[in-house]
């Protein structure tokens, strides 16, 4: 039997095992402090999408502050904070290498940049996050904790918009998950956005690095397991309310062909996929659905131009229906001049386009080349022009349908503008091709971003890919049915109603989480200049 003399020393020597931790991470020096960064920023990595291992954010963000603590100045911080970024933002972003594999022979080049040199830039965010809490803020106690969470809320948000933004793996989307305290921690972005929840995780993540303190270091900890327990509970009873009521008369054909991604494309390639699609269109139960979707890139021919293309989908468009597409509208210009749109089509049953949409956050270097008069090289796309872009987010009528808000695949990433929040729509059409990802993390990744949407913006998505994810979401983030990656076939599903209201991040967008920083900033400052 132990000693009440032993169990004393014991639960003394565990109390101290972490501030011995905590120093000896941040005297670390040379590789082993490079090693230690870069190690965390990988288990934090393990957090994002299809993993979600929350858990294990309360060993990378605690384990950064610490490194940060044996830093005498921003500059060592930054260091510290890029490595961590690099360890977190090479597995999750590999996947972009894959698509230079489709035409390795032209872009074989770019696959360190998309491997290393993408990660790279991103990893500036993190550094730079890291050096302004440490620069301005840092002292002994929770104060440095809610610094680096302000700190880092800001520099998400800057990643998600210099440049036309990157806001891939915000730390907010470890919450994308299927389990429900999953879900249940993800409906907070209805309140705050991704970017607010990925402040809030970072601060509770970070709170038990005070266990390395001296003083009563446990309280903090205590406080964050409260407020996260909290809105876990009230996430959990927003969900309770049961499934979301379906919209009356509608059901929906969402077509996944998967199609291989090829380097090159060509007419008798199109044609033969566009017949295919037709044989899709038409599997049984084709009779019972209201509308059809294709995926981003379904017809690879401008069907503004094509009126034979046009009737031919007209022979399977449902009775008082629509076939909705992802295709090109192109505009011919003078001489060899023209322009092209990645765009969305509706097409009723006598072959009209009854509506349209241009997409207009397009992708770096895929469907245009910044500064293509200076660099000379091709999209990595098939098609080897600069795609033009369109007006913005929008609300399109389709005849008997509720009106949706159309996105075309890399327009789901970016928060706040998925949608006209001044003519709000009552779904999110969300229309794909992840088969330049092939069977990686990337899909999953974007099917659960483009998840995420739906609950920020309480609306339900129905999304089609061309190689999955395809799947219907309801307002409150519940997958209700989805296709598989890497298969064919067609999934026929019900529309979910939205909210009859706007989410309060969506009648506020950003300015709560600019709210956040301030307060959380603001009182770290408070407590800087207080020690």
């Amino acid at each position: 039997m132990i000693s009440e003399e032993a169990q004393v020393r014991a639960g003394g020597d565990f109390g101290a095992a972490l501030p011995r931790l905590a120093r000896r991470i941040g005297q670390a020096t040379g590789w082993r402090r490079a090693g230690i960064a870069i190690l965390l920023g990988v288990l934090a990595a393990a957090s994002m999408p299809p993993f979600n291992l929350v858990p294990l954010l309360f060993l990378a963000f605690p384990g950064l502050v610490w490194l940060a603590d044996g830093r005498p100045g921003w500059r060592g911080a930054f260091a510290d904070g890029f490595l961590w970024g690099l360890g977190f933002y090479v597995p999750s972003l590999y996947w972009t290498a894959e698509a230079m594999f489709v035409d390795i022979a032209q872009f074989w080049w770019m696959v360190p940049i998309a491997l290393l040199g993408l990660p790279a830039l991103l990893s500036l965010f993190n550094g730079a996050a890291l050096a302004l809490a440490r620069r301005f803020f840092w002292r002994p106690g929770v104060g440095r904790i809610l610094a680096l969470a302000a700190a880092w809320g800001l520099f998400e948000w800057l990643r998600g918009h210099i440049l036309t933004g990157f806001p891939w793996v915000l730390i907010g989307y470890a919450w994308s998950g299927d389990a429900l305290p999953l879900l249940a921690g993800l409906q907070s972005v209805s309140l705050i956005g991704i970017y607010g929840v990925s402040l809030l995780t970072v601060l509770v993540a970070a709170l038990p690095a005070r266990l390395g303190d001296a003083g009563r270091p446990a309280l903090a900890p205590l406080v964050g397991l409260v407020g996260l327990a909290a809105a876990l509970i009230w996430g959990g009873l927003r969900l309770a309310d049961g499934p979301d009521p379906l919209v009356a008369g509608v059901t929906l054909r969402l077509v996944q062909p998967a199609f291989e991604q090829t380097a090159v494309s060509s007419q008798a390639l199109e044609r033969d996929r566009f017949f295919r699609l037709l044989a899709l269109a038409r599997s049984p139960g084709a009779d019972k659905v209201t509308a059809q979707i294709w995926p981003e890139g379904a017809v690879g021919f401008p069907l503004n131009l094509e009126p034979d293309a046009r009737a031919a989908i007209a022979e399977v468009v449902p009775k008082d229906g629509l076939v909705i597409t992802g295709t090109l509208r192109m505009q011919q210009g003078t001489g060899d001049d023209f322009k092209a749109w990645n765009n969305i089509s509706a097409i009723d049953r006598t072959g009209a386009l009854v509506s349209s949409y241009d997409k207009f956050h397009l992708v770096p270097f895929g469907e245009y080349v910044p500064l293509h008069k200076y660099l000379k090289f091709n999209q990595i796309v098939a098609r080897r022009f600069d795609f033009s872009t369109g007006p913005g987010p929008a609300t399109i009528a389709l005849g008997a349908l509720p009106p949706a808000g159309p996105i075309i695949c890399y327009e789901a990433i970016f928060p706040h503008e998925v949608i006209n929040e001044q003519h709000r729509p009552a779904w999110i059409l969300n229309v794909t091709n992840d088969a330049w990802f092939g069977t990686s993390t990337g899909p999953h990744q974007h099917f659960a971003i483009a998840r995420t949407r739906a609950v920020e913006e309480g609306l339900p998505l129905v999304r089609a890919a061309n190689t999955g994810i395809s799947g219907v979401v309801d307002a409150h983030g519940r997958v209700l049915a989805s296709l598989g990656l890497g298969r064919s076939g067609v999934l026929d599903v019900p529309l979910p109603a939205g909210l009859p209201t706007a989410t309060l991040y969506g009648r506020w967008g950003d300015l709560i989480l600019f709210l956040l920083i301030f307060v959380t900033g603001g009182a770290a400052l408070v407590l800087a200049r207080r020690r």
